[in-house]
């Protein structure tokens, strides 16, 4: 399968949390939801789910209130055929070494919501730069960021991005985040021809309907997790 079927978790204070719109303080563990596991823990969801390709988010770190890293280094080390992207609350050169050093993702992502173009240039000339991919943060179509440098049209951002040699970009709509509203096609089919890097989706995947026409348009991947856990999406398609 080329296409990229990406399971998302969501890690809060130690456990899988449903993640919804964006709104973070009311997120709640993921067994509450979900139609396929009666758990929360995150080892025990991957060992359920068994995904080829994993996209974890500490949220802790990304709202600078902790860390998930014992967990997802158990998470690592217990499943190394497992590919890890993780969304780590990047601010700075030095969580970027923390993070590589660590060795726990085969892929670190810098979200625009904590990193900034300056970081991204220091990283570029590092040597991890082949290991990372942004996040380009969305609520309604505004980038989420504290930095000027990247508060700009998304898909202008989109762009800037291609001096940079990154692997991935992803387009997270975090409004759109666990609520299965539906995906703007036109938007991403613009970024897709704006980027020179694989576009991912992340927000809004309803059903594999939606992956299929994601894909036709030229989009590399999906972060999806909603449609997984009330089984409009089927495992098998995770494990490919």
């Amino acid at each position: 399968m080329n296409f990229r079927l990406i399971f998302v978790m969501d890690l809060l204070d130690g456990v899988v949390v449903h993640a919804k719109e964006g709104e973070r303080e009311k997120y709640q563990p993921i067994h509450l939801f979900s139609s396929i596991i009666n758990t929360s823990d995150p080892v025990q969801v991957i060992e359920e789910i068994k995904p080829v390709e994993v996209y974890i988010a500490d949220l802790n770190r990304v709202m600078n209130t902790g860390s998930n890293k014992d967990i997802i280094k158990e998470i690592r080390n217990k499943n190394r055929k497992t590919r890890i992207m993780i969304e780590y609350g990047i601010r700075g050169l030095y969580d970027l070494k923390e993070a590589a050093e660590a060795e726990i993702a085969d892929n670190i992502v810098l979200g625009t919501e904590t990193a900034s173009m300056d970081l991204l240039a220091r990283a570029s000339k590092s040597d991890i730069s082949g290991d990372i991919s942004v996040s380009i943060d969305l609520f309604n179509k505004e980038v989420l960021t504290n930095d000027m440098k990247m508060k700009l049209d998304p898909l202008l951002l989109i762009k800037a991005l291609n001096e940079y040699p990154i692997r991935d970009v992803i387009v997270l709509e975090l409004d759109r985040v666990g609520t299965k509203s539906g995906i703007d096609f036109d938007f991403l089919a613009r970024a897709v021809e704006f980027s020179e890097h694989n576009i991912l989706c992340g927000g809004g995947v309803r059903s594999s309907e939606d992956v299929r026409k994601i894909e036709e348009i030229g989009v590399k991947g999906a972060l999806v997790a909603t449609a997984v856990h009330d089984m409009a999406i089927p495992l098998f398609l995770l494990r490919l």
